[in-house]
């Protein structure tokens, strides 16, 4: 490690700013991909409920995301602000248009770091609990690497 003097010091102000604004836009991106990730795991399991058993109530998604049922109507009306889900009182939830986009999207993303990650060597069930954290916070840019890896096995 250089030795700073009055001459040369080894950290410049230029690069302390540039350190500083490298991890400010880290940090913004890592709040951004938290508060999409609430988003994505609910309009998947919608779509994954919708398939399975015809339909999806509140009841079956506290029960599935571990939630209470007030968590969940405080996000749905979330989501059907942004446009994701439709919903009345005391019928199914359904996802609109946009809704079933992202949960195509988002399940897609999953597989692949599941499919990454088992390529590796980790076991099917250490794969799907590390890709619930993993999926949402994955570059663009690695996820298609990992696409592009899993491709020439």
């Amino acid at each position: 490690m250089p030795r700073a003097n009055r001459n040369s010091p080894a950290v410049t102000r230029s690069s302390l700013t540039r350190l500083s604004a490298l991890q400010a836009e880290n940090f913004r991106r890592s709040r951004r991909d938290r508060a999409t990730e609430v988003v994505q795991d609910y309009v998947e399991a919608i779509a994954d409920l919708s398939a399975s058993v015809g339909k999806a109530r509140v009841v079956d998604l506290a029960r599935r995301l571990g939630v209470t049922h007030v968590t969940v109507n405080r996000t749905l009306a979330r989501l059907r602000q942004a446009g994701y889900v439709n919903t009345r009182p005391y019928r199914a939830i359904f996802l609109t248009a946009a809704g079933r986009t992202l949960a195509a999207e988002s399940k897609q993303r999953h597989e692949t770091v599941v499919a990454f990650l088992q390529s590796l060597g980790i076991s099917p069930k250490a794969a799907q609990l590390d890709a619930e954290g993993i999926e949402h916070h994955v570059s663009p840019e690695t996820l298609a690497a990992f696409e592009r890896r899993l491709k020439k096995r």
